[in-house]
């Protein structure tokens, strides 16, 4: 019999929250500001699977090089290939570097 491939194939354990993490992420991951040029992780929310990106693209850095509508476009290299994302701020948090260099050059 044919194997299906779904959306979550080969990815359960991926796409499944931890029991601590359960329910809705709180405020401060959808009033992030982000801007065109800041450097993103992809980290994708399993509530939200329709608006998710592939699941190759779990935990890379990417740049926002746009805006589509409430989704953000981000630039991501995987090897030598450009490839540009489309999704929502529920699947991306800011890259933690770019995070600490705001706050020391804001002081």
């Amino acid at each position: 019999m044919h194997r299906t491939h779904g959306l979550r194939y080969k990815s359960r354990k991926l796409l499944t929250k931890k029991p601590r993490e359960k329910g809705r992420p709180g405020v401060s991951r959808w009033l992030y500001e982000y801007k065109v040029g800041d450097k993103v992780v992809i980290d994708i929310d399993p509530t939200f699977i329709t608006t998710a990106p592939h699941r190759r693209y779990q935990g890379k850095v990417g740049t926002i090089i746009g805006r589509r509508g409430k989704a953000f476009e981000i630039e991501i290299y995987i090897g030598s290939k450009r490839k540009v994302i489309i999704t929502t701020p529920d699947h991306i948090l800011p890259f933690s570097s770019q995070i600490t260099e705001t706050k020391t050059t804001a002081s």
